[in-house]
């Protein structure tokens, strides 16, 4: 599998494109009093609802447009086998043609076997890794099970967002009306190098990043928010090598739009913040889809 056969395809194409989220990415550095309002357009906006556990509630989803739908086998209170997966993979049929969600499986430092024995039962469109997977190890899934890969990389919880959940945007890293703009460059620096570090060994050999905030427990799915001015940095990157980049962690219909708007991005990923009591809630999921396409 190459990479032109990746099932993502991302928002920026050409490098006048490319050229002019870098403006606007440093317009919005260096310009914390007027941030750039970015303009997702229903088709380039991808929206994952991840999670699901019911055949009927999937079924109710039917025919929101939501562009992939996660299973979680991963430890976890939303963990489900392969032949239930395989049901809700049925479900997904019932979408309009054309309109079909794809199926995403999330899994946590799996075996090849493991993701073997799980896809010919349950037949995945995209793989997940939430853990150490080495890029060694997305390359041999992607070569194996010729599926793409989306990696996760786990950023620490946003401390200070966590209180208000971004209602009222503010950053982890020390920025405030009183920092110099030589401040704020060294920050996002000291941001962009450890972007690097991350991201660089998996370049080639991924299909996607997704960001999400750490949880010591899970790994992820922790439904807390991280720092989105880190998000920049990882943009940068990602869209200079035509990478999306999707967001989960702590996301919900209040605080979707902020995201959407405020911040560069391919695409979106939610779970608990569209469930109530711990069970996904087909009003949420409606109000979190349409609010992120407004």
């Amino acid at each position: 599998m190459t990479e032109n056969d990746s099932t993502f395809a991302p928002t920026f194409h050409s490098d006048e494109q490319r050229n002019d989220c870098n403006k606007q990415q440093n317009n919005d550095l260096h310009s914390a009093s007027a941030p750039v309002v970015y303009d997702h357009h229903d088709a380039s906006l991808k929206i994952k609802i991840c999670g699901l556990q019911s055949v009927e509630v999937l079924k109710s989803m039917i025919p929101l447009p939501v562009d992939y739908i996660g299973f979680v086998f991963a430890r976890s209170k939303r963990q489900i086998d392969r032949e239930i997966a395989a049901q809700l993979i049925d479900v997904l049929k019932q979408w309009p043609q054309g309109h079909i969600p794809q199926s995403v499986g999330v899994f946590v430092d799996p075996t090849m076997d493991e993701l073997v024995h799980i896809t010919d039962i349950a037949p995945l469109d995209v793989i997940q890794l939430h853990g150490k997977e080495t890029p060694a190890f997305c390359q041999q899934v992607r070569e194996r099970l010729h599926k793409p890969v989306i990696k996760v990389i786990s950023v620490q919880a946003d401390r200070q967002n966590n209180t208000d959940q971004h209602n009222n945007t503010t950053s982890r890293i020390n920025m405030d009306m009183n920092n110099t703009e030589m401040q704020m460059e060294q920050n996002y620096d000291d941001t962009a190098t450890a972007v690097h570090q991350q991201c660089n060994p998996y370049e080639g050999v991924v299909d996607a990043f997704l960001l999400d905030t750490h949880d010591p427990l899970y790994g992820g799915g922790s439904g807390k928010t991280f720092a989105w001015e880190e998000i920049q940095a990882y943009h940068r990157w990602t869209s200079a090598r035509g990478i999306p980049l999707l967001i989960a962690g702590g996301l919900n219909p209040d605080n979707v739009d902020t995201l959407v708007h405020g911040y560069p991005l391919e695409g979106i990923d939610v779970s608990s913040g569209v469930e109530s009591d711990g069970v996904k809630d087909i009003d949420k999921i409606k109000q979190f889809v349409e609010r992120a396409r407004s």
